[in-house]
């Protein structure tokens, strides 16, 4: 996947299309992320422990990975994401407009 945790990303399908949001949690095996701020549902729950009140609680549900683009933090719009290998071995993510080096976290 080219979109980790904490990265800045743009909705670019969807009803949330056109929001921006950090990437709160990742997972690659299912390539969906959670987005801050985008794609809410309503989770009804009972009374519990840990919610004594039970109720209606709304939270951010997962999306699909090829619904974001990234966003540079250089060129500040959305890009597609690139690999490129260094030197050392090490594969880094490019900016495919600008070619600016993203950081991995």
């Amino acid at each position: 996947m080219k979109v980790v945790k904490n990265d800045t990303v743009l909705v670019v399908s969807g009803n949330s299309r056109g929001k921006k949001g950090k990437v709160l949690k990742v997972f690659p095996k299912d390539e969906r992320v959670i987005v801050e701020g985008v794609n809410f549902i309503k989770r009804h729950t009972r009374k519990s422990q840990k919610n004594p009140q039970g109720g209606i609680i709304e939270r951010e549900a997962p999306i699909h990975a090829s619904n974001v683009k990234l966003i540079c933090s250089k060129c500040n719009k959305a890009a597609r994401v690139g690999r490129v290998v260094l030197e050392n071995k090490k594969r880094v993510r490019v900016c495919r407009s600008c070619g600016e080096m993203l950081s991995s976290s």
